[in-house]
């Protein structure tokens, strides 16, 4: 049921990226995520919760992550993320994606592409055995090497019945002691959201004027990816694809 609510997810997010372009509000983005999400059988997963007012995260330029749909208009080089969940059959599932508007500069799409492969790099440590630290590790060391820094204090969760579950899964190993959840064991069963946030500037963020969204302190770009991960007997299977 996860693997469809996945795919279901997959090919919205894929309608919402065709429609990003130099003159488009993000309102009209989550108007449409909303419309496709209906169509699908589907609830939005953000909806509500925790009285976030709508159903997809927008977040332009110097915004990591959960930002509200606005009037604002995406301007030709805005590097604009977007972050969607989707409810399936009593499941969660949970996606997010960056993409440049329009037409950008070299260093925008290079801070897209190392992001990217950030998320490769954690999903690659999913697999039994394992442990949620060796995931955050593989983040930390592959972004710090391409010249960025993470994001420390936001991260990825654990994800089923609940859009936010146990464990926390950290983007970093920045602190020396292990937290109980990055001691914990990956087991065959679990599903993982892995969330790569980087930024071209300073890790350290504050809350956006809207009051549920979060930016770069020193205004620097950002830019996140994420997928919803099912821990098989040999490895991973990223279900927020369209196969």
């Amino acid at each position: 049921m996860m693997a469809e609510g996945g795919k279901i997810l997959a090919g919205i997010m894929k309608e919402l990226e065709n429609k990003v372009r130099p003159g488009i509000t993000t309102e009209e983005l989550d108007e449409l995520a909303e419309e496709l999400i209906f169509k699908s059988g589907g609830k939005c997963s953000f909806k509500g919760y925790e009285d976030f007012p709508a159903c997809l995260c927008t977040s332009v330029n110097e915004e990591i992550v959960h930002a509200v749909p606005s009037k604002r208009v995406l301007r030709e080089g805005d590097i604009f993320s977007l972050d969607l969940g989707v409810y399936y059959k009593g499941f969660h599932t949970d996606m997010a994606t960056t993409l440049p508007v329009g037409k950008v500069s070299p260093s925008v799409k290079r801070l897209i592409e190392v992001t990217k492969k950030t998320l490769e790099a954690g999903i690659k440590k999913v697999r039994p055995g394992n442990c949620i630290r060796d995931i955050s590790r593989a983040i930390q060391e592959y972004a710090e090497r391409e010249g960025y820094n993470i994001i420390h204090e936001l991260c990825g969760h654990g994800i089923g019945k609940k859009v936010h579950e146990p464990p926390q899964i950290l983007n970093s190993v920045f602190f020396n002691e292990e937290t109980e959840d990055e001691k914990i064991k990956i087991k065959e069963g679990m599903v993982l959201c892995l969330e790569p946030m980087l930024t071209a500037g300073d890790w350290r963020i504050k809350k956006s004027k809207d009051g549920f969204g979060y930016e770069t302190k020193d205004g620097s770009l950002s830019c996140h990816f994420e997928h919803t991960i099912a821990v098989l007997k040999n490895g991973a299977k990223v279900l927020t694809v369209v196969e």
